[in-house]
């Protein structure tokens, strides 16, 4: 039986031999932005055979450019070494492609991680000054972000570019960029969080300039034949915030500066959102950018069942699908999706024992067919 999730995608130089993404998580791990130990379990038991490529979290641009203390980063010689042992690690035990997110935390920075409260730090913690777009805090009892003056907005596009050649000299397959979830890139998208005068506020042709000036940028110093995407919040779920309309139009310019794919996810701008959570609730959104603004997608949220993903990508809604907490839960998830579709999909060399054909006692009618 053929599968639509377990198809072949290619983008540039890359084929993937499946549609199933594991999506970046972030871990609170880090040491100064510096991958641990705990990174090494953590991608590489995801390489083993959770996905056809898996993403590194949401790794961070600047010290300041961090959630909190813990994030991930890609700023220093340090921070690179530190990846880099990771990666080539899960390169040598596995069979997934290897994808990172490049961000930065905008007025969402500075705080303590969630297990910690999640909650801004105080001046006795190390506080730092956050920047935004304008100087609208994330919410009551959030500190103001300081406005980002053109010298700012230079420097973090430097900060970008930067990590994106460093992810390059790492050896990623693949690099997107964080433009969602209330951070940085995603501020100067939504009216909500920019309310700047000059021209890169106000219409959304104002709004998606710096945005768009930063993945330029990016493009410009990744390989040619590497695929580069970007993660949007498509709608910000608060009245007066951005719109599926926005940004269906935000990725057609995206588009035709060389972006393979979006991300589309949705909400997290703003504490006021009301997001009717449910099974698969971005793939509509993901569909709609792909039909309209004829670009590849990839959808995440509470994708959790074979075959709810093999209909996602079926029906056209998605080209990818990403998972987190259920890559979590299951980090074989691709190995258990496709004996669930009757299909099959590879093994790295020390898991093939467990391959269901390799166990009569198990599978009885999988060892006949062998």
């Amino acid at each position: 039986m053929a599968s639509a999730l377990f198809s072949p995608f290619t983008m540039r130089g890359l084929t993937l031999p499946n549609r199933v993404v594991v999506s970046p998580m972030c871990q609170y791990a880090s040491e100064d932005g510096s991958a641990t130990d705990w990174h090494i379990q953590h991608l590489g038991s995801f390489s083993l055979g959770a996905a056809a490529l898996v993403m590194t979290e949401m790794t961070m641009v600047s010290r300041i450019g961090r959630i909190s203390q813990k994030c991930a980063g890609l700023y220093s010689d340090d921070n690179e070494k530190a990846l880099k042992r990771v990666i080539d690690f899960c390169r040598s035990v596995g069979i997934a492609k290897q994808g990172i997110q490049i961000g930065h935390a905008g007025r969402k920075g500075s705080t303590n991680p969630p297990g910690q409260g999640g909650k801004p730090l105080t001046e006795d913690e190390g506080a730092w000054q956050t920047l935004g777009p304008s100087a609208i805090p994330f919410g009551e009892g959030w500190p103001v972000p300081r406005e980002m003056t053109k010298a700012d907005m230079k420097q973090v596009t430097e900060e970008f570019v930067s990590a994106v050649q460093r992810a390059d000299r790492i050896g990623y397959d693949l690099v997107e960029i964080h433009g969602g979830h209330g951070y940085l890139l995603s501020e100067f998208f939504s009216p909500l969080a920019n309310q700047r005068s000059d021209e890169y506020g106000g219409s959304l042709e104002k709004r998606i300039r710096y945005p768009l000036e930063v993945f330029a940028a990016c493009r410009a110093v990744w390989p040619k034949d590497k695929p580069m995407g970007i993660r949007i919040s498509a709608v910000d779920w608060v009245e007066g915030g951005s719109t599926i309309e926005d940004t269906v139009a935000y990725a057609k310019e995206l588009k035709k500066l060389g972006c393979d794919y979006v991300d589309v996810s949705s909400g997290q701008v703003d504490l006021r959102q009301q997001i009717p959570f449910a099974p698969g609730y971005n793939a509509p959104f993901a569909g709609k950018v792909r039909r309209e603004a004829d670009i590849p997608t990839m959808t995440v949220g509470l994708i959790t069942q074979a075959r709810q993903a093999e209909e996602i990508v079926a029906s056209g809604m998605a080209d990818l699908i990403a998972i987190a907490r259920g890559a979590m839960y299951d980090p074989r998830w691709a190995w258990h999706a496709a004996e669930e579709l009757g299909v099959e999909t590879e093994y790295p060399p020390r898991g093939r024992a467990a391959h269901p054909s390799m166990r009569p006692q198990v599978f009885p009618n999988r060892a006949k067919a062998g």
